[in-house]
């Protein structure tokens, strides 16, 4: 295992990149970023940890094992890798992997993330905009206070409350949206189902359609409460083929 800490008085840009292993980070209070790595020697050795201006980045370099850092086109011989990151609060994370599971706990300014088949969790606070690619990993966030967007063929997508917009597509994957109070929900699916939370006080502009799978909507076009034109404006616009698509009341 090494370990390398950094002076770091405000929040950095973490960026890692590995083929594949475990990916926690957590922010903290402080002015110190830490960031452990373990697995080989020879995987520990060829991984880059370095801090350029407030660039803090993970990398194991592309000539170890002929990596490039895109969905599907991975070649890293099973090996892998934990690192481990502890990083001020409101930095901000981008994660490029094959087949990593990515934990993320704290409160991060913003987030980017790339993976194959690697799970995502994020058990804190993104105070802004949150972007995700994925094949076959599941999602999970807790808060995102800015847009959210999602591409994914087979994993499911869910986030307790976005702030902002929201765009996902995916293929046979669930998308789940426990609250949203205003912007856009733009969501298309084939077999995966979608559903959406509309906060109390909303006024809704659905339009929703699907080949074969069932449309719902516990909410009132307009308003959930009819107090229409008192509160902020929810637009969604969902398409599925097979899939369920449910609007319904969040608590």
């Amino acid at each position: 295992m090494a370990t390398r800490t950094f002076q770091t008085p405000h929040p950095v840009e973490l960026e890692v990149k590995i083929p594949a292993g475990d990916i926690e980070i957590e922010t903290v209070d402080g002015e110190d970023s830490t960031v452990s790595v373990e697995g080989s020697d020879k995987l520990v050795e060829q991984t880059t940890v370095e801090l350029v201006g407030n660039r803090l980045v993970v990398e194991l370099r592309k000539s170890a094992f002929g990596i490039t850092i895109s969905i599907g086109d991975f070649s890293f011989g099973g090996q892998s890798l934990r690192v481990r990151a502890r990083v001020p609060h409101a930095s901000r994370a981008e994660i490029s992997t094959a087949a990593a599971d990515m934990e993320l706990r704290g409160r991060f300014s913003a987030l980017e993330a790339k993976s194959a088949s690697g799970d995502l969790s994020v058990e804190g606070e993104i105070e802004g905009n949150a972007e995700v690619k994925t094949v076959s990993g599941d999602v999970r966030l807790r808060t995102v206070g800015g847009e959210l967007r999602v591409q994914s063929v087979s994993g499911d997508v869910s986030a307790a409350y976005v702030g902002r917009d929201v765009t996902v597509k995916s293929v046979s994957g669930d998308m789940r949206i426990d609250s949203i109070r205003a912007g856009r929900v733009t969501a298309q699916s084939v077999s995966g189902d979608i559903e959406v939370g509309v906060a109390p006080g909303t006024n809704l502009d659905v339009d929703a359609g699907s080949v074969s799978g069932d449309l719902t909507s516990e909410v009132a076009l307009g308003s959930d409460a009819g107090n229409v034109g008192d509160g902020p404006m929810l637009v969604v616009r969902g398409k599925t083929v097979s899939g369920d698509f449910k609007v319904f009341r969040a608590a």
